[in-house]
């Protein structure tokens, strides 16, 4: 078993790494615990890196008390995320998110559990749909949230004449780079 103990520990901080990008915008305490932090629900917020113009905000249940300090803990499966427009339009090009995408991951737990974020384009409607769920190398989780966004949720683009002579395709908020055949 000893030989497996550098991979799983290669494993954990790989997990670590994953959501670095997001900003930490606040917590509410949901349980006292006199050794360690509270059990609490934390609130982060990251920039799609592949959407311009677009932010999601996931929430997320995290143990605390002394498990949490010596990292043995294991967070629940509770997640929620919601997404929003963040810029006058949106600019993607859809040869880069044609395929679903994980665009947040965190470690929920010391190796072996994570909560990610795979965001799904669906070209027909020009829409964005972001999933949020937990998964465990055993077993995972149905528990889910699914946020979503539209190009016709706003007003529309402006410099509709400028997008189209670069080729570019404006779709309400939207200015897209086309897919090519």
């Amino acid at each position: 078993m000893k030989p497996h103990l550098p991979l799983l520990c290669a494993l954990a901080l790989a997990l670590a790494a994953c959501g670095q990008d997001t900003d930490k915008i606040g917590d509410a305490d949901t349980v006292f615990n006199l050794l360690g932090k509270n059990d609490r629900i934390e609130v982060e917020g990251f920039d799609d890196p592949d959407v311009k113009g677009v932010a999601c905000y996931i929430s997320y249940a995290k143990k605390g008390g002394l498990k949490e300090t010596v990292n043995l803990e294991e967070d629940a499966s509770d997640a929620s995320v919601s997404c929003v427009q963040s810029a006058p339009q949106i600019e993607y090009d859809e040869n880069v998110v044609k395929k679903p995408r994980q665009v947040f991951k965190r470690s929920a737990s010391f190796a072996f559990k994570s909560q990610q974020i795979i965001r799904y384009y669906d070209p027909k409607r020009k829409a964005f749909a972001y999933l949020v769920y937990s998964d465990k190398i055993i077993q995972g989780s149905p528990k889910n949230s699914l946020s979503s966004i539209a190009c016709y949720g706003g007003v529309p683009a402006s410099g509709v004449e400028a997008a189209q002579s670069e080729g570019k395709q404006v779709h309400g908020v939207c200015v897209i780079t086309p897919l090519k055949s």
